[in-house]
């Protein structure tokens, strides 16, 4: 396993790459396609997805073979309480159906740190448990906050836990200009589950992932 790595040019490393992914336009189609979870799964080769709390698109990733999700929605509260919940904190495992553990590894300052947290089963448990090493990172984005991560190769893998991968994903979330007590939540997604895994499985669960991330948040958001 590798040692950790330096925190502030790691940090300003991927700050960087989730602006860059940040800039490309939604309507700029070589870049991104709209995405379709249903029409993914009856195999149907054109994706249109529009779920009611978020939308979801998709394109190659410049990482690894699989695909950089992009999924955007309005929030109903302001950035601070909402990257607050996304961030590894103690709120964070209360809301997210997906996560069943997290531990704060290492902490560098206040807005750095690397943890590994654990996620349930998907897709009637076709895709086993997995487990994650991550260096996570906050800084102010705009009028609003960026928290973003990616996945170091640090620890031990636990025991019924294949160790998946984060590439360069992050959260942008920044107040609506005529309407500050709504959030503008825009996230990057890139997941490498590894292991022995159809990609249509692995296509589904991440579209049903963002989507309930939305819901689940929106939900916490309100308690």
């Amino acid at each position: 396993m590798d040692s950790l790595p330096s925190p502030a040019p790691l940090a300003s490393k991927l700050r960087n790459t989730l602006v860059r992914y940040h800039s490309i336009g939604d309507g700029e189609s070589i870049f991104w396609t709209s995405y379709n979870c249903m029409q993914l799964i009856i195999n149907i080769v054109s994706y249109i997805f529009f779920q009611k709390d978020a939308t979801v698109w998709r394109k190659p990733s410049e990482e690894f073979s699989g695909y950089l999700y992009k999924a955007q929605g309005v929030v109903e509260d302001v950035t601070n309480r909402i990257v607050d919940h996304i961030r590894p904190g103690p709120y964070r495992l209360d809301w997210d159906s997906l996560m069943t553990s997290m531990d704060i590894m290492e902490t560098f300052e206040e807005n750095c740190c690397v943890m590994r947290y654990t996620t349930a089963g998907q897709l009637w448990n076709i895709i086993a448990p997995r487990e994650f090493v991550d260096f996570s990172y906050t800084t102010s984005y705009e009028d609003g906050l960026l928290t973003c991560g990616i996945s170091l190769d640090y620890g031990e893998v636990r025991p019924n836990f294949v160790r998946g991968f984060n590439h360069p994903c992050g959260w942008f979330c920044v107040p609506l200009k005529d309407s500050p007590s709504h959030s503008l939540l825009t996230g990057y997604i890139q997941t490498e589950l590894r292991g022995m895994l159809p990609q249509s499985a692995v296509d589904t669960a991440m579209s049903s992932t963002l989507a309930n991330f939305y819901s689940d948040l929106k939900k916490a958001l309100k308690t």
